[in-house]
């Protein structure tokens, strides 16, 4: 994988020019092509402006394409551990990747920091001490749109997901804090580009509200069908249904809709108007979640770095767990489970001149954690 190899190579050659050897290895495993390639390319970019900004010249980064498939992302896991002998792994997006690989990394004594992927099942039973997610859990965004429906007059809501880990904890998250009733929960196929079976459940349903998860390349199909529908029903999702990247591609047809995030782009945080402003002039484009959540990433990774060597596993885990940097997000701590603490606001789609974007509302949870944290053994 060429641009994977050109990308080390210019790392290891920063090293190199202050006359330093690159003392840790960091594997990226990410969706770089197909419907979801969007998702992952603003975590790489996110991270490799933090890796950047850090000043840090001895950190190698070895960037690869899972193709957002499992057994693909398995065997260069296998080959990044075996081969590669990186240190530290990061990048992937997708939770059903994530089952696949994190387990097997973490019991090789390797160090896995999320960016995205936060299924259930490692932040309870699964969890591992060499395991941190940086993101949230997927149920975090859920819980808290549940709530806001809740206390806003939503008495009836349609549910929608992606039949795959996140998908089901997406939903779970939204009904575990919704105080109201379920007309119909509706799975469909991860990948899907048609939905004129869905939309048709729903504008024959009784809710209120039409609740769903689909990320990347579906909820951009879904949205501009459901806008071109005639269906009159509110929509309400978490940002990975609305981020800018989704909002680039659906435009006008998503103004209105509220969504739930740890971060925006307008988000009163320290560091967080810079970032948003570097990211931009590096790269051309207003950042995503995922550009944010790459950028912590990458914060937290050179932070720990600065106080410890990940050659004393230790060390570096607890410099890990400390969590000091400065989070875009704002305040930032990691719970017992090596899961995020932090706020999850509400979020409306607007046009601020030629561009549809989000604006924050205000707290939608204070200091979330996950459900899952009381499972966790260790």
């Amino acid at each position: 994988m060429k641009f994977a190899k050109t990308l080390a190579l210019t790392a290891a050659l920063g090293a190199l020019a202050s006359g330093a050897a690159a003392e840790m290895k960091i594997g990226m495993i990410t969706t770089l092509s197909g419907g979801g390639a969007g998702l992952g390319i603003d975590v790489r970019d996110g991270f490799m402006l933090a890796i950047e900004q850090s000043g840090r010249d001895d950190i190698e980064v070895v960037i690869e394409d899972d193709q957002r498939k499992p057994d693909i992302a398995v065997q260069l896991a296998d080959k990044m551990v075996q081969s590669e002998k990186v240190d530290v792994l990061t990048g992937i997006i997708w939770s059903n990747l994530a089952m696949a690989v994190v387990p097997a990394v973490t019991a090789q004594g390797k160090f896995y920091l999320s960016p995205n992927a936060g299924p259930s099942a490692l932040a309870g039973k699964g969890c591992h001490p060499n395991y941190f997610n940086v993101s949230w859990q997927n149920d975090a965004f859920n819980e808290a749109a549940g709530t806001w429906a809740s206390e806003n007059g939503i008495g009836k809501v349609f549910l929608m997901a992606p039949n795959y880990p996140a998908g089901k904890d997406m939903i779970a998250g939204f009904k575990r804090f919704f105080k109201g009733d379920v007309t119909e929960e509706v799975y469909t196929k991860l990948g899907q580009t048609d939905y004129a079976a869905e939309i048709a459940q729903i504008k024959a349903s009784e809710a209120d509200l039409v609740y769903y998860f689909l990320p990347g390349g579906m909820g951009i199909s879904f949205m501009k069908q459901y806008a071109g529908s005639g269906a009159e029903k509110s929509v309400m999702g978490p940002a990975f249904s609305f981020d800018q990247g989704i909002l680039g591609a659906i435009g006008e047809a998503a103004l209105g809709v509220k969504n739930t995030s740890h971060w925006s782009k307008d988000l009163d945080a320290p560091g967080n108007a810079d970032f948003v402003a570097s990211f931009q002039e590096k790269y051309g484009r207003l950042p995503s979640l995922y550009a944010a959540q790459g950028f912590d990433t990458g914060l937290l990774l050179a932070s720990a770095a600065g106080k410890a060597d990940v050659a004393d596993a230790d060390s570096f885990r607890a410099a890990l767990k400390e969590a000091d940097f400065q989070s875009v997000r704002g305040d930032f701590a990691f719970g017992a489970n090596n899961h995020p603490i932090q706020n999850i606001y509400m979020r409306e789609v607007v046009k601020e001149g030629d561009v549809v974007t989000n604006k924050v509302l205000g707290v939608a949870a204070t200091d979330h954690t996950d459900a899952y944290a009381g499972d966790c053994k260790m």
